[in-house]
């Protein structure tokens, strides 16, 4: 019976930790592919060898939907798993100190962004402020934003 039991208690421990759905998507995807800020992101990514490659396009889109410096969540997910190598819970943002679980890496690109312009700990900041309330640390501020400078200076 404690054989059986044991499988049983684990398996409805993890159905029951909270996961997190991307906001839902209004418009279809726009496409990227003659964006220079896609072949920057790439470029930028590649160099480290970052799974976060892949969801190149996806930055921009959530940049784009909610108005944000489009290289601020890549600097984001560098910085706090080096372009999501190590995104436990597909987490690339260190988001609540890397508890919050996303269904994927794109639901946690989308997620982070909406949150960073709808929550109202952040709404209506620049980038600075979204910078000092995501991390206080001025060592931390600086670096995310030498490497939004390295994925692009402007």
């Amino acid at each position: 019976m404690r054989k059986f039991l044991i499988p049983v208690l684990v398996a409805a421990a993890v159905v029951s930790m909270p996961v997190v759905m991307a906001p839902k998507q209004g418009k279809p995807a726009k496409d990227y592919s003659n964006d220079p800020r896609l072949d920057s992101l790439r470029k930028f990514f590649r160099r480290s060898a970052c799974p976060a490659e892949r969801f190149s396009h996806v930055f921009l889109e959530t940049a784009d939907a909610y108005a944000l410096d489009w290289r601020l969540l890549p600097s984001l997910s560098f910085v706090e798993s080096s372009g999501g190598k190590s995104a436990p819970n597909n987490n690339m943002f260190g988001w609540n100190s890397g508890r919050t679980r996303f269904t994927s890496l794109a639901a946690g690109i989308h997620s982070v962004g909406y949150w960073l312009t709808h929550l109202p700990l952040y709404r209506g900041k620049d980038v600075d402020s979204v910078l000092a309330t995501y991390n206080p640390d001025e060592d931390y501020r600086r670096t995310v934003k030498f490497v939004m400078r390295s994925i692009s200076p402007n």
